[in-house]
């Protein structure tokens, strides 16, 4: 087959939790002397669907074009006062990723990530333009170049971006290398680079640009750059002053055309979320807009109106609030292939049952507090077990009553406790008048073995492979599925100073695939696919990304192995795809390594199945056809409360010096 065919269920870390709609305050006109948060209660502008986000103002009457994730992947909206719905704009139709939308003198500008560099290792993010009127939309960064975060001046005549330029993704996630580039829309071909070393530009009319980045002393802060309007000019690049203090982080700035001020993203030393504020950039005073408003909700990327009188940002909609106020167990995303079906599920490390009408899941990635089991169709869900400590399932293909898991926290070293555990139940327990279902937990390692994780059991149900670090050192062992390694045994099917792991047994089982770093031991990091026959002979490694020996196979970060249905293609997560958007900009995301990819098993055929701004990840192949699309996500009384928990990037850090 060309393609490969089926359902895929996986998870995104976070987004599920999102809940994102856009609102708006009204700005004093004299700042200095009029608490904002006194003359001016915030204005839902958004309808509380699915989440809503990284809008700008069109005009000065409340109109937003914003980026919207209510089609199964973000898209382009246009949402005006006493519109019922929002209007969708022109995009791209196979395109699973737009963001940073701007509307200037009737034409419509945006990021897609549709087009495939030409080396891995590169973001497909891209600047596209389309007039409102026409259908031809038109890319106006070059090929092989990564741009993002658009932004046009105020006259429409100057785009800025934050370019990555034509090199391949360097590796780092936190602050991109990419700098401040400018280019007149009439000639797109034409770009200087304004300014080394900035994201996130924003213009004050048509001369000033203001920026981030991440200042020598730690603390991310407010750049500017004053622009000459004259792309011939000799002096480029500009050196930048710095506008913010330091000890406060300052990020994703939106510039007031009245040139006195600026809106930024602020995470200060004392406060736990990130909140919009206005910087008077003549008396270096900062004024809090959303703090006052909602203290304990994080706010991102504000936006400015055209007559500097309204401030916009997104935010979580609050449980009170109008619109969605549930996440599903099972949710409906766009797929780039039309024969694949892809479910988001509000859990990690899915196993389905035999028979694909049930799946088994770990509710919570960071507690992972036992284990759950949902209906395929996502319309009930029951506790397995509670109280205790579990990650990554395995359902036996040859019974229903029984999934393997690994009992004990993840993440641990290899001489640490972590067992693998038979889960048996009755299947007649699984009722719709019962949350919590009685079960057995069969203990199947030796309490001293160290970290035994990430069952896979065979197709026949009588072997588990799994990973272990008894030897001090994470590798594949195989144990009988029933007695364990008590009285059936043990073998060790992989060997050496490296760490094999996350194993899956393909559908005939006559092989086993496992992400390892056994080509570079020394770099936990480097992770690609290798395969093994269950008796350990033919090992061998898949090459994804290049030719053996090439500097791309050893760059590759390749997890979460599995065979499809017909053992012709091989899903994974990977980091081929580089970083599609600013990741200061976001909730805590690691893009790069969690795109979901699928192969063939001589490594051929790769083709790209997510490009997002999240870490997608713990994918598996749902076995049958039980997934009832026509009911996912339909139902509002169907799944978890959305409470808007979720985290600031991790590596944000308060504790600079």
């Amino acid at each position: 087959m060309d393609h490969p065919q089926g359902t895929i269920v996986f998870t995104t870390i976070g987004r599920p939790q999102y809940g994102f709609d856009i609102f708006t305050v009204k700005i004093p006109l004299n700042l200095r002397h009029s608490p904002i948060t006194k003359l001016t209660p915030e204005h839902h502008l958004t309808d509380g669907i699915s989440i809503n986000f990284n809008a700008q103002f069109v005009d000065d009457d409340q109109t937003i074009v914003h980026i919207s994730e209510r089609s199964g992947s973000p898209r382009v909206y246009l949402t005006r006062p006493g519109l019922k719905k929002p209007e969708i704009l022109p995009y791209v139709p196979y395109s699973l990723f737009h963001d940073r939308p701007v509307i200037r003198n009737n034409r419509l500008y945006f990021v897609s990530a549709h087009e495939q560099p030409n080396q891995p290792f590169k973001s497909w993010s891209a600047l596209y333009s389309t007039g409102l009127q026409e259908n031809k939309i038109t890319r106006l960064t070059p090929r092989d170049t990564v741009d993002y975060s658009p932004a046009v001046s105020q006259s429409g005549e100057f785009v800025a971006v934050a370019s990555y330029g034509s090199r391949p993704w360097g590796g780092e996630f936190h602050e991109l290398k990419t700098d401040i580039v400018v280019f007149r829309v009439s000639d797109p071909n034409r770009r200087v680079v304004v300014c080394e070393r900035g994201g996130w530009p924003t213009w004050a009319g048509d001369s000033v640009l203001y920026f981030h980045r991440q200042s020598d002393d730690g603390w991310w802060s407010i750049f500017r750059v004053d622009f000459p309007g004259d792309l011939e000019f000799s002096g480029f690049p500009l050196a930048p002053v710095r506008v913010t203090p330091s000890r406060i982080h300052c990020f994703t700035p939106a510039a007031f055309h009245d040139g006195k001020h600026i809106a930024v993203a602020t995470r200060r030393r004392e406060k736990n979320f990130r909140h919009i504020e206005i910087f008077d950039l003549h008396t270096k005073s900062f004024y809090a807009v959303t703090e006052p408003l909602n203290p304990n909700l994080h706010h991102y990327n504000p936006f400015v109106s055209p007559d500097s009188g309204s401030l916009g940002y997104h935010r979580f909609r609050g449980e009170s609030a109008h619109g969605e106020s549930t996440i599903p167990h099972l949710d409906s995303v766009s797929s780039p292939i039309k024969e694949l079906r892809m479910i988001r599920l509000n859990g990690s490390f899915p196993a389905s049952s035999p028979e694909g009408n049930l799946i088994a899941f770990n509710h919570d990635f960071d507690v992972n507090s036992g284990i759950k089991i949902v209906k395929s169709d996502g319309s009930k869900r029951w506790d397995l077990i509670k109280g205790r400590t579990a990650f990554y399932n395995s359902w036996s293909p040859t019974e229903k009553h029984a999934i393997y898991t690994s009992i004990g926290q993840i993440f641990q070293s290899a001489k640490s406790t972590v067992q693998i555990a038979r889960i048996t139940f009755d299947p007649a327990d699984l009722t719709d008048d019962r949350d919590e279902i009685p079960c057995t937990v069969k203990i199947l390692t030796k309490e001293d073995a160290g970290n035994n994780a990430f069952p896979s059991c065979s197709p026949d149900g009588k072997s588990l492979v799994f990973r272990s670090g008894r030897s001090g050192h994470k590798n594949l062992y195989l144990m009988d599925a029933v007695n364990g390694e008590f009285d059936g045994g043990i073998r060790q099917l992989t060997e050496g100073p490296c760490i094999d792991t996350m194993p899956n047994w393909s559908p005939t089982g006559d092989l086993i695939a496992f992400s390892s770093n056994r080509h570079n031991p020394d770099n936990p990091e480097a992770f690609s696919i290798y395969t093994v026959k269950p008796d350990g002979s033919d090992l061998r490694r898949i090459y994804v990304a290049g030719s053996e020996g090439s500097a791309e196979a050893d760059r590759e970060r390749i997890n979460h192995v599995c065979f499809s249905r017909d053992g012709e293609w091989l899903l994974f997560t990977a980091n081929f795809g580089g970083v599609t958007s600013e990741p200061v900009s976001w909730p805590n995301q690691f893009q790069p390594y969690g795109e979901l990819h699928v192969v063939r098993l001589d490594g051929s055929g790769l083709k790209r199945l997510t490009w997002n701004g999240y870490e997608n990840g713990t994918p598996a192949w749902h076995p049958g056809d039980g997934l009832d699309m026509g009911r996912l996500g339909l139902s509002d009384k169907v799944g978890d409360k959305l409470d808007g928990q979720f985290q600031e990037p991790l590596w944000i850090s308060c504790d600079i010096e």
